[in-house]
């Protein structure tokens, strides 16, 4: 079986990493959270005091790029999280500040050009699963199997709300769901590298689909590919 990259695009918390990881784990891939990275340079800036209230120091972030370093380990359970210079910050990078927040740092371009050159240098022996918001048309334009995923706002807001205060946060679903709406028009409206269903992606809408439905339905497209 050929090895390919698998290019996940869509908006948030339509169940992207949930996908990838699982399928990544069957495909015995190597499986790469863009999103993740972008949230750990967010939690970086504000650590460093970069993001106020209204406003983000761009200059002092961009000086500081080659301060940061993003890994990924393996955890138990094979799934692939994220370390900040060294250290484990998964749990720390998916709360509702951060969420706030990162949007407008992935819209930096100094920002996007560091990490799009890492997760191309990632790809270079393919068998990958990448997901973020222009895998398929800006990192891996070429890739094998390209996929957009969506779901209604309202199940989005739900699985988000879950998800946080799992985490311990104290949040509402109202506030859950205008930060859905919010990032939604940031991603799509940036000007560099804006989410984007490319023509040749295939649109997955899992509003009403288990994460198993999901995984198979995914494979049956790539063993398609790869037979």
């Amino acid at each position: 079986m050929k090895g390919i990259i698998v290019a996940i695009d869509g908006y948030s918390s339509t169940g992207k990493s949930t996908l990838a990881k699982a399928l990544a784990k069957k495909l015995a891939y190597a499986y790469i959270d863009t999103g993740a990275m972008y949230r750990a340079v967010t939690l970086y800036a504000l650590r460093k005091g970069y993001v106020k209230i209204d406003s983000i120091d761009e200059v002092s972030l961009e000086n500081s790029l080659n301060d940061i370093e993003i890994t990924f380990v393996v955890s138990e359970g094979s799934n692939s999280e994220v370390c900040l210079n060294g250290e484990h910050v998964e749990g720390e990078i998916r709360g509702m500040e951060v969420s706030k927040k990162v949007s407008y740092i992935s819209a930096i371009p100094a920002v996007r050009e560091l990490l799009v050159a890492q997760q191309q240098q990632m790809g270079i022996s393919k068998c990958i699963v990448m997901d973020g918001r222009d895998i398929g048309s800006v990192v891996f334009p070429d890739a094998e199997l390209k996929l957009f995923m969506t779901a209604s706002e309202g199940v989005r807001a739900q699985r988000r709300y879950s998800e946080l205060t799992s985490l311990g946060e104290q949040v509402s679903l109202e506030e859950v769901r205008r930060n859905i709406s919010e990032r939604d028009y940031r991603d799509t409206h940036r000007e560099i590298a804006p989410l984007v269903q490319v023509a040749d992606a295939i649109v997955l809408d899992n509003s009403n689909l288990t994460p198993d439905q999901q995984l198979e339905w995914v494979l049956e497209r790539v063993r398609n590919i790869t037979a």
